[in-house]
């Protein structure tokens, strides 16, 4: 996936009539938070902003340039106003890429199970899972290739490849899917 780059410039100013008139401006106040839990008050480019807010999941990492130097980070929270079709304010986490995160997945479908085709039904067994990796490894997304399960097979947390670098902290006997028969 190509690198996402977001350009930000630090800020002084804060308070409602300067947010006021940097979205008047076409800029988005934002605040850019370390791992120590310190933060920096920024803003960035609308348009920017919304092409890249709009294509990313919550497990995408972006990169963050605020006055020549380039962080790697999560965009954490946004306030968003459904009225105006607008971004109000932006929270980035900034993360070193030393420390592994923890996050949770929710499972995204591939294909028809070939059990599905004979007549049998998929059961969803677990919604989500847990993995462990350092940001950099982390994927966009889990998915899933149910197509080669069978009636009576089920496919297990343990069968999923996530790569060498990504630990599935779900217990690996627990069921995804599993194809029932016709009744």
């Amino acid at each position: 996936m190509e690198q996402l780059v977001i350009e930000a410039n630090i800020r002084k100013e804060t308070g409602k009539k300067f947010a006021r008139q940097l979205r008047a401006s076409g800029r988005i106040p934002a605040v850019m938070y370390d791992e120590a839990g310190k933060a920096t008050s920024l803003d960035v480019d609308t348009v920017q902003f919304n092409k890249v807010w709009r294509n990313i999941t919550a497990t995408t990492l972006v990169t963050l340039q605020a006055d020549g130097k380039s962080y790697d980070a999560f965009i954490r929270d946004t306030e968003y106003d459904i009225k105006t079709d607008s971004v109000l304010h932006a929270d980035f986490f900034v993360v070193s890429n030393k420390k592994p995160v923890v996050r949770t997945f929710r499972l995204h479908y591939d294909g028809t199970p070939a059990g599905v085709l004979k007549g049998g039904f998929m059961v969803r067994h677990i919604p989500e899972i847990k993995v462990k990796s350092l940001p950099k490894d982390m994927p966009v997304r889990v998915s899933v290739d149910v197509s080669n399960v069978n009636i009576g097979d089920a496919l297990l947390v343990k069968d999923l490849d996530l790569g060498k670098n990504v630990t599935v902290l779900t217990d690996g006997e627990e069921k995804i899917i599993s194809i029932a028969p016709a009744r």
